[in-house]
């Protein structure tokens, strides 16, 4: 019994094999930036943690705590996390179930592709929608002044309207790059 892995390396597969640090090529020109952007969020991922072991010393060595290092921390692994979907379309490594996809031929396998995508492309439009009634709640007043929702804690920042902003935007690059792909695989481009 030989795997698809087995079959691309031995060259009885239709499929090219694909360079596993990078989008796929279906993924296009935005699926390029976007993993491009990627590097952007690990940053903050580590600069959440020197943030979080700077609270650390600062709190038990020195006993002088700060207001802000909690809150800053969830914000920057919160975008990271929300940025990670987006990443993972443009990069096809989200996680699915493969039992029908991996026992069909590639021709199938491209329908599927087809409409998988076009499916994540509504979802995702329907998703943007909800997250643009979300944020004209956090980022305006009932008489239309803009103000970004604050935390309500003693330091009160903007980060849950912030929030809220960057899953719009993550959201509505997600649609595009959905339609990109849907559009992509029925074209047959790699």
């Amino acid at each position: 019994m030989t795997t698809a892995r087995d079959d691309i390396q031995h060259g009885s597969s239709e499929e090219p094999p694909r360079d596993e640090g990078g989008p796929i090529p279906e993924a296009g020109l935005l699926g390029r930036l976007i993993s491009r952007g990627g590097i952007v969020f690990a940053i903050g991922i580590v600069l959440a943690m020197l943030i979080l072991i700077q609270e650390v010393v600062l709190r038990y060595f020195f006993n002088n705590p700060t207001t802000w290092a909690h809150e800053t921390t969830i914000f920057l692994s919160g975008i990271a996390f929300v940025y990670g979907g987006l990443y993972c379309v443009a990069r096809n490594s989200h996680i699915r179930v493969v039992l029908i996809y991996d026992a069909v031929s590639p021709k199938v396998r491209r329908v599927f592709d087809v409409v998988i995508s076009a499916v994540c492309a509504l979802s995702s439009a329907m998703f943007t929608y909800a997250a643009w009634i979300m944020v004209g709640r956090a980022a305006f007043t009932p008489s239309g002044e803009f103000r970004l929702e604050r935390s309500g804690s003693a330091w009160d920042p903007v980060y849950p309207g912030l929030m809220k902003v960057f899953l719009l935007a993550v959201l509505t690059v997600m649609a595009v790059q959905f339609l990109v792909l849907t559009v992509n695989y029925a074209r047959g481009k790699r």
